[in-house]
């Protein structure tokens, strides 16, 4: 018997028994009762959310104010941080707004993989 059909009859019965050692077939879902707390959890997330909003309507109002006084007071440094406060709060609102959304399309993408 020689090296190479020695090796050859060990690599076929590797490449046998292989599947059967691995798993065909894996599906998990997310649990909600897994784990104590899931409900305590989600009212936190849901109240950081809301909280993050009114900030983010708090920073855009604080925004405007600065660009009217920029504006007005014909300073442009003024003007530019207002506007960019304005856009930045909008962006922030928008993506607790949106986060939600965001994550189960990233999950739903995910699982298509």
């Amino acid at each position: 018997m020689t090296v190479l059909s020695l090796l050859t009859e060990t690599t076929a019965a590797a490449a046998t028994t292989l599947p059967a050692v691995l798993p065909m077939n894996v599906d998990i879902d997310p649990n909600d009762t897994g784990l104590p707390g899931i409900s305590q959890l989600r009212t936190i997330v849901g109240a950081v959310m809301t909280i993050g909003l009114i900030l983010s309507v708090l920073a855009l109002i604080i925004s405007a104010i600065v660009w009217g006084f920029g504006a007005n007071s014909s300073n442009p440094s003024l003007a530019g941080r207002g506007k960019i406060g304005v856009l930045v709060s909008c962006g922030a609102a928008m993506i607790c707004g949106a986060s939600v959304t965001l994550i189960n399309f990233f999950w739903d993408v995910g699982q298509q993989v």
